[in-house]
């Protein structure tokens, strides 16, 4: 069967998802620029309240909040580039990052154990080590359906020994030839990471800034916070030239409203706010709107992936990253 025989190809020609009126997102976008400016979001890191500062928001100190007027916000979402390259260590990897482009899929973890057959329909349940990221690296670099790479489970093995993350993202790189998507990166240790790309390029800090094969994901922590990690790691990224995924993880019902239109706006303000940081860092900074926000099962206290609401949340979230002029990155299947 040729590509364009494919038979949902046509029965989907025409046929589009709508959330929103026109009149629905602006509200939400109105009700999210209130609460940025009245209510504000709290910013735990000394760097990033100086910033917000600078670039004329208000600044509480004592508490860290942070109140950032509408027109700071709006200007952020002008400089905030609708288009990037996410590029891989061969050039073949490469792909790109667009407002109302090509949707990519990517593995998404971070897991903490493996489950290997060990024979006969049994299996183990065991801790998951480096040797095992690196084969589900070679895994992903193989299979077409993957655009890049993103830590699906963690080097164990070097947790308490040092820094656990800059293995990960040394064995990442060394086992795709696919860009690596950092989602579990240390303010830290964004040094390390940049060092490693300037070793790519043999020293070249110039192309290392222009094409960097490594990219980072931050979670602002839900109500209304920047954490020290997020905002170093937002601008860090900024400075270093690498794309940051300012993706929320609001739980309806735990960490947000229990209504979908309450927990979309607080959703909205925590990615909004660490856009605005970033822009504020160094305009032009390349960005995702970035979603994994999902519901909190009030019985058994956990956050359901698979739920249905899930679903509608993203549909929702990426209409707004699209009212917004970003390229878009939810949690979905």
């Amino acid at each position: 069967m040729k590509p364009n025989q494919y038979p949902g190809l046509n029965m989907l020609q025409g046929i589009k998802l709508e959330l929103f009126s026109k009149d629905g997102i602006e509200a939400i976008d109105r009700a999210t620029m209130e609460v940025l400016s009245t209510y504000g979001v709290q910013v735990s890191d000394e760097e990033g309240l100086k910033l917000f500062e600078g670039a004329g928001c208000e600044v509480d100190y004592q508490q860290k909040m942070v109140k950032i007027p509408e027109g700071v916000i709006r200007k952020a979402l002008l400089t905030a580039p609708s288009k990037f390259y996410l590029y891989g260590r061969e050039e073949s990897r490469t792909v790109e990052q667009e407002l109302n482009g090509r949707v990519h899929y990517i593995c998404f973890g971070t897991g903490i154990q493996m489950c290997n057959y060990i024979g006969n329909g049994k299996y183990e349940t065991v801790d998951s080590t480096d040797a095992d990221l690196a084969n589900c690296a070679k895994l992903c670099d193989w299979a077409d359906g993957i655009s890049y790479f993103a830590l699906p489970v963690s080097a164990r093995d070097w947790a308490g020994k040092g820094a656990e993350d800059v293995h990960e993202m040394l064995t990442s790189i060394e086992n795709t030839t696919k860009h690596f998507h950092h989602i579990d990166p240390v303010g830290e240790h964004v040094e390390y990471y940049r060092d490693m790309v300037e070793a790519f390029y043999n020293g070249d800090k110039k192309l290392a800034r222009e094409k960097p094969i490594v990219s980072m994901l931050v979670c602002p922590t839900s109500p209304l916070e920047l954490s020290h990690n997020a905002a170093q790691v937002i601008i860090k990224g900024a400075r270093y030239g690498m794309p940051v995924n300012v993706l929320s993880m609001a739980m309806a019902g735990g960490s947000s409203s229990v209504y979908l239109a309450g927990t979309l706006v607080t959703h909205n303000a925590e990615v909004l706010a660490g856009i605005t940081l970033s822009q504020i860092a160094n305009p032009g900074a390349k960005v995702w709107y970035g979603s994994s926000t999902t519901t909190f099962d009030l019985k058994r206290g956990t956050a359901p992936v698979g739920s249905p609401e899930l679903g509608v949340i993203s549909a929702a979230v990426a209409k707004l990253g699209q009212y917004y002029g970003l390229p878009v990155y939810v949690a979905g299947m």
